[in-house]
């Protein structure tokens, strides 16, 4: 069922604790239970199974339920020991979980959606049970009741749902690569704004209460910080591939990012933020485990400029047929500096360097006076890579065990110990 993994000394670097292989299909989602060293899965292949740690060391399952279709998501309270279960069908069911995890007695049952459920978030100070669908469709429940309180029809299929308690707000991704903050009533919801900084679909949400910060996830590889209610006028977009400048005005006052954290082999599959040492987990479908420290003063990326001519050598570009005529050259390839955002041709441009602070810890395009302004303490990581060695599909961290879980595409769930890098 599950092989026990012996710890090797501790290093700077995520320890493997231990490895459920007992799945017939991918685990979809899959979180940790908090002091009572378990593991909750749902998979594709219709179970829900509750894993509890054996004095052998393995990991064995106390419950093993099978469902009437596919589950494709999941939230679970611990303090409530409330299960919450969304299926292909578009059913939401819930379960209460018995104090010993061996026993799982039906509480509700959901007509949510008309297709897939793909987020489900029980929220235990409203008794609201949230959800979005393939179907396009925001909904939330009472979860007392069973009867649906609200509906918002979204543009694109939701990916990614977070919710702020204090103020109600909804945070909801999509896979246009937009973000829609609703404000959510006991009966009816307001749209407060939209935007978007991903060319990709977004595929992760995490949202930081204290701090007012969302950060957001995509499939462009890419992670963007946004700061909600920072009160600056502009948010400002850039990840090595894109470049964008919008102004958002809305609830929260305007949006802003404060850089773009580049993730480059692979897309985000999902986001954990640590808030007690202000580090930011990713993980990819590449099987990469990012940490990222964000108690750092990161620097905006800046606006790419347009320009018909390189703007250190003045060497017309391919385009500009006139300057190209005059001068009697061939015109250039257009590139552009990652650090100062001028347009450049390949020979000004020929150096690369990371620049942590702006989110690129590998290297990227400068140009040859930024190369040369670069210092060494600019180049310093504010990063850590690490590799899970198996295609991860979903992540949950658990702050008050220091440990992370990663289900794979290889339909095996693995269990870290981070406190190594997460400190």
């Amino acid at each position: 069922m599950a092989a026990e993994i012996q710890p090797k000394p501790q290093t700077r670097t995520p320890v493997l604790l231990n490895k459920i292989e007992a799945s017939q299909d991918v685990v979809n989602t899959a979180v940790i239970i908090p002091k009572e060293d378990g593991v909750i899965s749902v998979s594709e292949d219709r179970t829900i199974r509750i894993w509890l740690k054996r004095d052998s060391g393995q990991y064995w399952p106390s419950i093993y339920h099978t469902m009437p279709d596919s589950c494709s998501c999941m939230s679970f309270n611990p303090e409530t020991r409330r299960l919450s279960m969304g299926m292909e069908n578009g059913i939401i069911s819930e379960f209460i979980l018995s104090e010993d995890y061996n026993k799982m007695t039906p509480a509700q049952t959901y007509q949510a959606h008309q297709g897939r459920v793909t987020v489900v978030l029980f929220v235990l100070e409203m008794e609201w049970v949230l959800s979005t669908g393939q179907d396009k469709n925001f909904t939330w429940h009472c979860s007392e009741s069973g009867t649906q309180l609200g509906l918002y029809r979204t543009t694109a299929w939701v990916s990614g749902l977070q919710f702020d308690v204090e103020t109600r707000h909804a945070f909801v991704g999509d896979y246009s690569g937009q973000v829609t903050i609703l404000k959510l009533e006991l009966d009816s919801c307001s749209l407060v704004t939209t935007f978007k900084g991903h060319t990709g679909n977004v595929t992760a949400l995490c949202w930081d209460p204290v701090q007012r910060v969302l950060f957001s996830g995509s499939a462009d590889h890419s992670i963007i910080m946004w700061d909600i209610g920072g009160g600056k006028g502009t948010v400002e977009i850039s990840g090595g591939l894109f470049k964008q400048l919008l102004t958002r005005k809305g609830l929260y006052h305007n949006f802003h990012n404060f850089t773009v954290l580049y993730q480059p082999h692979s897309k985000v599959q999902g986001l954990c933020y640590a808030p007690h040492t202000r580090q930011l987990i990713s993980c990819s479908s590449d099987g990469g485990i990012v940490i990222w420290n964000m108690d750092v003063t990161r620097q905006e990326t800046p606006e790419w400029l347009d320009s018909d001519s390189c703007q250190k050598c003045e060497q017309p570009f391919f385009w500009n047929f006139k300057q190209m005529w005059d001068s009697k050259k061939i015109g250039l390839r257009q590139h552009h500096c990652r650090k100062c955002g001028q347009a450049v041709c390949g020979k000004c441009s020929a150096k690369r360097s990371t620049i942590p602070l702006m989110g690129f810890e590998f290297e990227v395009r400068v140009c040859d006076s930024c190369h040369e302004s670069i210092t060494d303490e600019d180049r310093a990581p504010t990063a850590t890579f690490h590799d899970s060695k198996h295609s991860i599909v979903y992540m949950h961290y658990e702050p008050t065990m220091g440990w992370l879980l990663t289900s794979g595409a290889d339909k095996v769930v693995k269990l870290w110990d981070m406190t190594p890098v997460v400190s």
